[in-house]
């Protein structure tokens, strides 16, 4: 059967002069995905990410190792969250809990958690319609990435299913559209 992976990008560059989606991976965080692309069994694998330059990063070397293109799907972003931009680390938070605590409510003008949803679940089953039987990692966030487990888990939209920090990944049936993990860091990928 084939393996589906939903990986988050690691550490990345925070820079408030920066775009979000246009932020980088930080030197840590570059570090973590080139030794996992050396470390994985990735041939054949097929890798697909979001248009975010941090998602980007992360999928360049696994497809690299994999011996693939990238599949670049701009709808896999990130939350958007454009409408407050950069947030200091404690509003940020507090935005955060709000986003996944009311998530039918646009909170500060993001949006909606069930909007971001609905668009990453449609996107991953697009992908996997088109790519049934092969490995597939998506390279994205962690936002919309928990609002995808929470679907696939049958669980209600809840930060209580968030990662702990960036570089965490889960694997999923793609055949009954069920987690088979939470959320683990990448270093326990292929160990």
């Amino acid at each position: 059967m084939a393996q589906v992976l939903y990986l988050t990008h690691p550490e990345v560059g925070i820079d408030p002069a920066v775009a979000v989606p246009d932020w980088r991976l930080s030197a840590h965080g570059a570090a973590r995905v080139a030794d996992l692309a050396k470390r994985g069994a990735w041939n054949g694998w097929h890798v697909v990410t979001s248009a975010e330059r941090k998602a980007l990063e992360t999928s360049w070397p696994l497809a690299a190792a994999a011996g693939s293109a990238v599949e670049v799907r701009p709808d896999m972003h990130e939350n958007d969250r454009s409408a407050t931009g950069f947030l200091p680390g404690a509003e940020f938070e507090a935005v955060a809990d709000a986003f996944f605590a009311a998530p039918e409510v646009s909170v500060r003008g993001w949006e909606r958690a069930v909007d971001a949803q609905a668009r990453i679940v449609r996107e991953v089953q697009a992908v996997l319609a088109a790519q049934r039987g092969r490995d597939v990692i998506f390279c994205g966030h962690g936002a919309v990435g928990t609002l995808l487990y929470c679907a696939l888990a049958g669980e209600a939209i809840s930060r209580r299913w968030d990662q702990t920090g960036g570089g965490h990944y889960f694997s999923f049936d793609p055949e009954h559209m069920t987690p088979e993990t939470h959320w683990q860091a990448l270093e326990a990928l292929w160990r």
